[in-house]
């Protein structure tokens, strides 16, 4: 089989194909496994519209089977995954200090019932419930871009303990059913063991999880710092100083933007009783109100109203007697006629600026655009294979693609973010 290379030549100094495909694909122990790793990092890079094995294949060989060597690749041959993830979250993190771990939801519609992990279950962003697969992702966000390094795939439970299901799809003996919070914890951990950087802050989206609470926990005892969408009903008791009214103040402005209004002063007590987060964002039982301009959905300013206080989670203990942790919550009032809550966020760094918070809540907004750049340019949802090493296979090249094309080039980091 003869590649033919279609990928522009890069200028002296900067990574090339060849080499950062040794770089993550390098542990395969055969010549012809890394050729393929190759030839598929090149079929993402340069194939346009629809990314199947079969047009991955045409678009960079002339080799009448390179199809079929192509799909053993993905879907048969028996490669670990893991050190390409652990050598592409270093590739990226040499490349750029990383100011947060994201993590992502993908929903991938499935016609069938053979992919492994396919069920039907409410997909939020089609508004409907879907035939599919679903998976959880972690994105390093670099501030103005957002890179995914590690995936986990949902295995509903007769996934799990079928074993007819488990020999077709090839999942291996300790690959079990987890709970969504187990395998959100589980990329956590993951890239919490491999970074070479400092911990970033953990940002996500935990709204829709009814054991939002218990993973905030286990978050916090394992000294993550943390910023997450929580569900609306999620019961909250309010805290802090005087039972949850702090004395007044006017946080700073961010650089180049004018500065807050000066807040309405709260009463000097607010009794103690147990509410839920949607109730103590919206009806303004919080410390102090916060006004900041923000882009809309249209990219023009918008000056929401932002409400945060103190508050403790029932069932999100820190593992001391007697103690619970205190954690900022906060959430929007949106202009217009009527109340109209928004997302309800929680963070365990209550002392953060709500600048910073704010900004660490756009970074949430731009995995979800990567996800959706993903699915556009680099065939996220194309993967046509059934087995549970071909999607981690797709998705492990599928990522490294996505890193390569966005930071070639990129100088090394000096120094990382806190």
């Amino acid at each position: 089989m003869t590649a033919l290379t279609r990928t522009r030549a890069l200028g002296a100094g900067d990574t090339t194909l060849d080499e950062f495909t040794e770089r993550l694909f390098g542990h395969l122990p055969r010549a012809d496994q890394r050729r393929w790793a190759r030839v598929y990092l090149q079929g993402l890079l340069t194939t346009p519209g629809k990314k199947s094995v079969r047009r991955l294949a045409a678009s960079v060989s002339e080799s009448p089977t390179a199809s079929q060597s192509l799909q053993q690749f993905i879907n048969a041959s028996p490669w670990d995954w893991d050190p390409a993830r652990t050598e592409l979250l270093r590739w990226v993190e040499e490349r750029h200090a990383v100011h947060a771990w994201t993590i992502g939801q993908v929903a991938f519609p499935k016609r069938g019932e053979h992919s492994v992990g396919v069920h039907r279950r409410f997909d939020p962003a089609a508004g409907r419930i879907v035939n599919c697969q679903y998976g959880y992702g972690l994105f390093l966000s670099l501030g103005g871009m957002n890179t995914p390094v590690d995936w986990r795939l949902v295995l509903p439970e007769n996934w799990s303990a079928d074993p007819t299901l488990r020999r077709r799809a090839r999942i291996s003996p300790e690959v079990a059913h987890q709970t969504p919070e187990s395998l959100v914890l589980g990329l956590i951990d993951s890239i919490a063991a491999r970074t070479s950087s400092v911990r970033a802050p953990v940002i996500a989206d935990f709204s829709r999880l009814s054991g939002a609470a218990a993973l905030i926990g286990m978050l916090g005892r394992r000294g993550h710092d943390f910023l997450v969408c929580v569900p609306p009903s999620l019961a909250v008791t309010p805290a802090g100083p005087a039972h949850g009214a702090e004395p007044a103040r006017t946080p700073a402005g961010a650089p180049g933007r004018a500065p807050a209004r000066t807040p309405v002063r709260m009463p000097a007590r607010m009794p103690v009783r147990a509410t839920t987060a949607g109730d103590f964002a919206r009806l303004g039982n919080t410390s102090h109100p916060y006004a900041a301009q923000v882009s809309g959905p249209d990219a023009r300013p918008q000056r929401l109203r932002i409400h945060s206080g103190l508050v403790r989670v029932p069932g999100g203990e820190t593992g001391v007697p007697g103690a619970q942790q205190m954690y900022r919550l906060f959430g929007e009032r949106r202009p217009g006629p009527g109340l109209r809550g928004g997302p309800v966020w929680l963070t365990n760094m209550s002392r953060h600026r709500m600048d910073d918070l704010l900004f660490l809540v756009r970074q949430s907004a731009q995995t979800a655009s990567a996800v959706g750049t993903l699915a556009d340019e680099f065939g996220l949802l194309d993967f046509e294979g059934r087995s549970f090493p071909g999607w981690h296979h797709h998705m492990t090249l599928m990522s490294a693609a996505f890193a390569y094309k966005s930071m070639r080039g990129a100088p090394e980091a000096r120094e990382y973010a806190a």
